[in-house]
């Protein structure tokens, strides 16, 4: 069986917002029940997903928002239903804890095995930001692409849908966790090997103003 469930090595690659968020979520409560034993919280906090998106739907702009959505919630929901026993900080850890890590080396080995056999690595990770920008984030974010050449993809996030939802529910905190998931296919990047390099110094749910995706060519 194929560990790379989100086709990410595939040249065709378009995410699938619906099936991917269902992957995500379907391991984000599994992780979140093995932390929560003996007592498994995950059906308290699926109750208040769905309570979550019903009451946060007007933010729903688009078929990706949709799905967004979804996977923004099952955080919030998770966090409100763990920091009362746990606090602040350690509810945190876990939410971030069980998103991040179930899917984390198959995303990075997706994405490896993606650039290792693509015959110009620098565009084909553009291809797939760009097909990510599209079809798994939509119109719940803005993009504006200052660079974008056959040296250089500048593309800068103004608005991000997540840390709306985030920030609509009293839960900033939370924003950094889904930060955080990039860093899944950014480690897979070698400058060395694959002849870019990626930058993004900062991020809206860190503090930022926006968010740079930068990545550019280190040799041809």
């Amino acid at each position: 069986m194929s560990t790379d469930q989100f086709g990410l090595a595939e040249d065709t690659y378009v995410p699938h917002p619906d099936r991917d968020t269902t992957l995500l979520l379907d391991a984000f409560y599994a992780a979140l029940r093995e932390r929560t034993r003996p007592r498994d919280l995950t059906s308290a906090m699926r109750a208040r997903q769905v309570s979550l998106e019903e009451a946060n739907r007007s933010l729903i702009v688009d078929a990706p928002a949709r799905q967004n959505l979804r996977l923004a919630t099952a955080l919030v929901a998770a966090y409100e239903v763990l920091r009362p026993g746990v606090g602040r900080e350690a509810a945190v850890e876990a939410v971030g804890a069980a998103l991040n890590e179930p899917f984390g080396d198959a995303v990075r080995e997706g994405t490896r095995a993606r650039l290792d056999e693509a015959e110009d690595a620098f565009l084909s990770i553009v291809e797939m930001s760009k097909a990510r920008e599209e079809h798994a984030f939509g119109k719940g974010f803005v993009f504006d692409r200052t660079v974008d050449d056959d040296e250089r993809y500048h593309v800068e996030v103004r608005r991000c849908f997540f840390h709306d939802v985030m920030a609509a529910n009293g839960t900033p905190e939370l924003t950094p966790i889904l930060c955080a998931f990039d860093a899944n296919w950014i480690d897979a990047i070698d400058p060395d090997e694959h002849g870019f390099r990626f930058e993004r110094p900062t991020t809206i749910g860190t503090g930022g103003t926006h968010c740079p995706f930068h990545f550019e060519r280190t040799a041809r």
